[in-house]
């Protein structure tokens, strides 16, 4: 039986396949106690291959090898994602009519990007959370005051609770909230995880427009994660971006960062 590699071995070779080494030393971490713990609860069926995936992570780890590891692991984190979202007819009637997205992967590296601006006393807000997968494993990386996951879903908040006990996260930093995105404000978190839950166009566009006025007025310093981004075009052209590479774009608001209003530069917000 061959002995583990350490982490910072295979941190070391995580950031040899282009990760900046915090975020491979991040990655090594999470790999490490994914194929360690046993199989995930599954109440609802979510997670059919959970066991198959960590067991073949498990005979990777050995090798060290960076690319195989994060590849099965990448394939292992979308799968407990649990991407065939459980939504009753009511709800998925809900979602279709404002034009929202149903449970998509948000991709790894906002979880591990986080780490960076987390603070033991933040506050971090997933509005459209599925199993809240994100928020928990930024927990898991760096324990903070509170993650607030908002769901439609009941059954997704049902296995999200059940996967945060299974990484062992306490119960006291997860708020679990079923409700609608678009009925839920921003400005008591200073941590915002934003994967397009709705579209901007039709009756989704007023949840993006209330977000950016919360946001630039909060009265706190927000920092805004935001995938397949399309709040820039309801935000005042002053916001500070201070992260883009396409998949995920990265800001900074609230009354630490003044900036113009659209009404005082006689400006619109886009439609």
């Amino acid at each position: 039986m061959h002995a583990l590699p350490s982490l910072d071995h295979l941190a070391s070779r995580l950031a040899l396949e282009g990760r900046p080494a915090g975020e491979a030393e991040r990655l090594a971490n999470l790999a490490t106690l994914l194929a360690h713990l046993p199989p995930p609860p599954d109440p609802i069926g979510l997670y059919p291959r959970a066991g198959e995936l960590q067991e073949r992570l498990r005979a990777l780890l050995p090798e060290g090898n960076g690319e195989a590891v994060e590849e099965t692991f990448l394939e292992l984190y979308a799968h407990l994602h649990g991407y065939q979202a459980p939504y009753t007819p009511a709800e998925r009637a809900r979602v279709d009519r404002v034009g929202g997205y149903w449970a998509h992967a948000g991709g790894i590296s906002p979880v591990l990007k986080a780490a960076d601006v987390l603070q033991p006393n933040s506050i971090s807000l997933d509005l459209g959370a599925g199993n809240g997968l994100q928020l928990l494993l930024m927990q898991v990386l760096t324990p903070h005051r509170l993650s607030v996951q908002v769901e439609i879903s009941l059954l997704m908040l049902r296995s999200g609770q059940a996967l945060q006990g299974w990484l062992g996260i306490p119960s006291r930093r997860v708020a679990w909230v079923q409700g609608d995105v678009l009925d839920l404000p921003v400005r008591s978190c200073d941590f915002f995880y934003l994967y397009r839950p709705v579209n901007p166009d039709g009756p989704g566009g007023e949840l993006y427009r209330r977000l950016a006025r919360e946001l630039v007025t909060a009265p706190r310093e927000v920092t805004v994660f935001s995938v397949a981004d399309c709040l820039e075009a309801f935000l005042p052209p002053s916001v500070e971006r201070f992260y883009s590479d396409g998949h995920l774009t990265c800001y900074r608001l609230g009354v630490r960062f003044p900036c113009r209003t659209p009404e005082k530069d006689n400006e619109s917000p886009a439609p």
